[in-house]
């Protein structure tokens, strides 16, 4: 039965090209890839369709090296993400400690698990990849982002909402300042904030 459920998603996906996906604990919007001319709407692409990235914080317990860790994200319901990364993070694990002694951050997401790059390596420039630098910050629990970023987390992640409550749990944002994209041949795309954000900036700004 539950074989026959998965082929079931695989079908519409197939003779759709976009729905929600399949995916237990969470949910996915599959959309079609932009072109890569179109840098904005690859980059954006890429942060709605990922679940899941490498984020990147100055250690204080290693000296100040760099950290990975991978981390679940959303920017927004389905279909309806502003591209600025929210996570749900514990100080119980060092990426939420090393914010809060230096905000310095990085986070990168690859169009690879989100499987539209066939038999191509991650490391080939046309599976695009995209690194987003600046500073990880707390979000203010009392306030309307709080309130937004717990909708988009739970969204797609619904495991969170029972996750200990004891382990002080909190929302975190990516303060944008550079972004890194490869989605073709020849290089990083020359991408600016103002660029990246403008799909939906007005809109964020109005939920906010």
């Amino acid at each position: 039965m539950e074989s026959f459920k998965v082929c079931v998603c695989f079908l519409l996906l197939v003779l759709v090209g976009s729905l929600v996906g399949c995916v237990q604990g969470r949910r996915l919007l599959i959309q079609v890839k932009p072109d890569p001319e179109d840098a904005a709407a690859t980059a954006r692409w890429l942060v709605s369709q990922n679940s899941w990235g490498v984020l990147s914080t100055i250690s204080s317990e290693l000296g100040g090296a760099p950290f990975g860790n991978v981390v679940s994200f959303s920017d927004g319901l389905p279909d309806k993400g502003y591209g600025i990364p929210y996570f749900y993070l514990t100080t119980l694990d060092p990426t939420a400690r090393n914010a809060l002694k230096d905000e310095r951050s990085s986070f990168t997401v690859s169009e690879f698990p989100i499987g539209s790059c066939g038999k191509k390596d991650p490391e080939n420039p046309t599976c695009a990849k995209l690194t987003l630098t600046g500073k990880l910050k707390l979000v203010d629990t009392n306030s309307k982002e709080a309130t937004f970023a717990k909708s988009a987390l739970f969204t797609k992640h619904a495991e969170m909402k029972d996750w200990p409550k004891s382990h002080n749990f909190q929302f975190f944002k990516l303060e944008i300042e550079d972004i890194f994209l490869i989605d073709w041949f020849g290089g990083p795309k020359p991408l600016s904030l103002a660029q990246y954000l403008k799909p939906r900036m007005s809109q964020l700004a109005a939920v906010l």
